[in-house]
């Protein structure tokens, strides 16, 4: 000890030589440590010269990938020491696969519907699932601070999650394989529909009717940092089908209302106040529409004849009410979600395209939209109408 101690420091005031030249050594591999960039599964699929999804399969011991392959794959985790958040474990060593569903509500009618197609289909599958429910900005933003899912899953299926580029970074940090359906996470699969174009459907349909007074009825977030894309991309096709038909926008003909029925009720109640009210309106989604039938049964109108009614979703409600709707079938959407996230853990075969996968939608057309009966509509008397 002694003899290592005099090496180090030597005898007399002062550090010695080599004690300086260790001391900048260890400084210099530290400054490396700190400015190395954390290495991610996509550089290792890089270096490998295969896929992100191969090299996941690979590292997970997934049987679907050639051995020369996977060979390729470890190397390139070895060379560049490659580590990810917890212990990989191949997924078939595991008796139950686990995979985790985050969801923003788990009791709206398209993210319950979505919820139990992909959960039904992961099952049938020999995956148990884990069910993460962000009901508020509060609680997602809690929820992706603390980040509960290193080590407990092996797979993330996000339905339509509002998430700022943090939060996205806070997934990918994870390194686990990933698809959203409904709102796009970038450099993962997706699925989803064309919500623009489900909307100009939705208009074209009215403006074929030869309706010009034609209203939106928009979801209104109850928090802005809650906000689905959505809907902004359902108020440009309605937009724009207008401007394709000639028909000049008018501010005067939006209201919002918080998603549901109640809100939708509001929006149509205010909507039929103002001195020149609609001949048609579109809802973005079908809750906002039935508050709209709401509204106007309690003002004494009727759909079509007063008013014509269509809306984005299809369901036993809008079904049963003979509602006009564009439908987009969520079940598809959520078993192609499922059967992507699958692809990438190597449990199926095939790999998930690049670009996001978008579902056709159909107008459904029923009972609720006509031809104008009045031409022009100046005012009603809503006396009768109640105010939500």
């Amino acid at each position: 000890m002694k003899t290592c101690f005099i090496a180090l420091f030597g005898r007399g005031p002062g550090p010695r030589p080599c004690l300086l030249g260790w001391m900048a050594a260890m400084a210099d591999e530290s400054r490396a440590r700190r400015r190395a960039p954390r290495v991610s599964l996509a550089d290792v699929a890089a270096l490998a010269g295969v896929s992100t999804a191969t090299a996941s399969r690979s590292l997970r011991g997934g049987s679907k990938v050639a051995p020369s392959t996977r060979q390729r794959v470890l190397d390139a985790a070895r060379d560049l020491s490659y580590v990810t958040p917890f212990q990989l474990q191949p997924v078939d060593s595991r008796s139950r696969p686990t995979i985790a569903v985050i969801v923003p509500f788990v009791t709206r009618w398209f993210f319950a519907t979505a919820t139990e197609s992909a959960i039904d289909f992961l099952r049938a599958r020999g995956y148990d699932v884990l069910l993460y429910h962000l009901g508020s900005a509060a609680v997602r933003d809690e929820f992706f601070a603390r980040m509960p899912l290193a080590g407990r899953v092996d797979g993330i299926l996000s339905l339509s999650m509002p998430l700022s580029e943090d939060h996205t970074l806070s997934l990918r940090a994870l390194d686990l394989p990933l698809v959203s359906l409904g709102a796009a996470i970038p450099n993962s699969p997706s699925v989803g529909i064309d919500d623009v174009s489900a909307a100009r459907a939705a208009v074209n349909h009215l403006v074929n009717l030869r309706h010009e007074r034609i209203a939106l009825i928009a979801g209104k977030p109850d928090d802005p940092r809650f906000e689905f894309p959505t809907s902004v991309s359902r108020r440009l096709g309605y937009e724009d089908a207008l401007n394709s038909a000639g028909i000049e926008f008018d501010a005067g003909l939006v209201a919002e209302g918080p998603h549901g029925i109640k809100g939708g009720a509001a929006a149509m109640a205010e909507l039929l106040a103002r001195p020149a009210a609609p001949t048609a309106v579109f809802a973005e989604y079908a809750d906002l529409a039935i508050g709209a039938l709401c509204a106007l049964r309690r003002a004494g109108l009727r759909a079509p004849n007063d008013v014509s009614v269509v809306c984005i979703d299809d369901n036993e409600l809008t079904d049963s009410l003979d509602l006009t709707t564009v439908d987009q079938d969520v079940h598809r959407q959520a078993h192609v979600a499922a059967r992507m996230l699958l692809q990438l853990l190597g449990a199926e075969p095939g790999e998930p395209p690049e670009e996001a996968v978008l579902i056709p939608t159909r107008l459904i057309l029923r009972g609720t939209t006509s031809t104008p009966w009045i031409p022009h509509r100046t005012h009603f008397n809503m006396t009768a109408v109640p105010q939500f």
